[in-house]
């Protein structure tokens, strides 16, 4: 038990570290949580062989996979019902080609350029096609543009990018079995009576001291989470679902969607962010350094050379145009999960694994930094609603 909370103290630490460099820089605080985490990787592997952080102990594993589930549910919970109806050809169009450059210009990198095998090389695409929504969320959130239309619309299509990346992975690699069948059938059921259970739970049940709402999302969320991952899919798929579905709750009482982001961000997502930079291996990427670079510029050019003529089509901004086209260019969450089935499945090999990691992460970072340094568009933030004082008393106590 003493191991575990130093362990925790320490990676604690590192969170409050990573904000309070992110305050001084002014940049999103999920990159830097991601960079530090890097660098905590790289120093605890030259000196304890990487054990000092625990990246790999169960409980922080769960932690980490907590905060992405979650983070995933409050982005699905912001896609107000009627703004999605409003943009659904943006979202589709956008969501579709931020998946399809990238899925076939990588893999054509891949296997053309660094002679990976064929499977392999499909399976990189499959990573490097991602958009990060953990990554734009927290952008979204920080910036405020999660309350604005422009936001909503990222965000839709940040969904339809990596619902591309999930259907992929599920009919080129995994299997379809009767537990898949399970799965859906389950999922569909619970999430076609989510809406009207949660409003019943919280007209007969909430407003006391006891939460309720919020002990009762994390049950559906790790109740579809657990049987998820049992059909050999992941957690994060049903957890965005739910949030889409519970968009129209979340609009009509937004305090308890507030009491959750407030556990998210404030706990949960530190431990998903730093242990992403602990996966990077630095002596591989030192080694052979080219790969990484052909990778990165492979992902990064396929995603704006495809994304910014159609986004052209629906922003006639320019930095509204380069600010959507820049976050789409992101990946983390679903870039990883693929890149780490491939490992454990054995059709890339632990060299490769590490490069696709690292130039996801490095896609979270850089396009990322562009953005939000160079071409915010400020003029949206008008529509945004600004929480009131009483509302904000509010979040901090739940």
């Amino acid at each position: 038990m003493e191991h575990l909370f130093l362990v925790a103290t320490l990676w604690l630490a590192l969170a409050v570290l990573a904000a309070i460099i992110a305050f001084h820089l002014k940049i999103s605080i999920a990159l830097v949580e991601i960079c530090v985490g890097v660098a905590a990787g790289a120093a605890a592997g030259a000196w304890s062989g990487g054990e000092l952080v625990g990246a790999n102990d169960e409980w922080l594993r769960f932690l980490a996979s907590a905060g992405a589930v979650l983070l995933t549910f409050l982005a699905g919970a912001e896609l107000e019902p009627e703004v999605m109806r409003r943009k659904v050809r943006e979202v589709s169009v956008v969501g579709m080609v931020g998946f399809l450059a990238p899925f076939l210009g990588c893999a054509a990198v891949a296997h053309w350029v660094l002679g990976w095998e064929v499977r392999a090389a499909w399976l990189a695409g499959i990573a490097l096609s991602t958009t990060s929504m953990a990554v734009v969320y927290a952008v979204m959130l920080e910036t405020g543009f999660n309350r604005t239309e422009f936001g909503k619309g990222i965000l839709g299509a940040c969904f339809v990018n990596d619902l591309g990346t999930v259907l992929a992975l599920g009919l080129m690699f995994a299997p379809f079995t009767w537990k898949t069948v399970a799965f859906v059938i389950a999922a569909v059921a619970s999430l076609a009576a989510l809406p009207w259970m949660t409003r019943r739970m919280t007209d007969v049940y909430a407003h006391r001291t006891a939460a309720i709402r919020a002990k009762w999302v994390l049950l559906v969320l790790f109740g579809l989470g657990a049987l998820a991952l049992w059909s050999g899919s992941e957690a994060v798929l049903p957890a965005y679902l739910a949030g889409m579905v519970l968009a129209g709750n979340a609009a009509q009482d937004s305090f308890w969607v507030r009491r959750m982001r407030t556990l998210t961000v404030g706990f949960l997502t530190p431990f998903y962010f730093l242990r992403a930079g602990t996966l990077v291996s630095v002596p591989a990427l030192l080694a052979t350094p080219l790969v990484f670079i052909a990778l990165l510029a492979a992902k990064v050019a396929s995603k704006i050379f495809g994304l910014y003529p159609f986004i052209a089509a629906f922003r006639q901004d320019r930095n509204e145009r380069w600010y959507y086209t820049l976050l789409m260019s992101t990946g983390l969450t679903f870039g990883t999960i693929a890149a780490l089935y491939g490992l454990s499945k054995g059709i890339i090999t632990p060299a490769q694994y590490s490069f696709l990691v690292a130039v996801v992460i490095a896609s979270a970072v850089l396009p990322t930094l562009v953005a939000t340094w160079a071409f915010v568009p400020r003029h949206l933030l008008a529509e945004a609603v600004t929480p009131t004082d009483e509302e904000e008393s509010i979040t901090e106590e739940g």
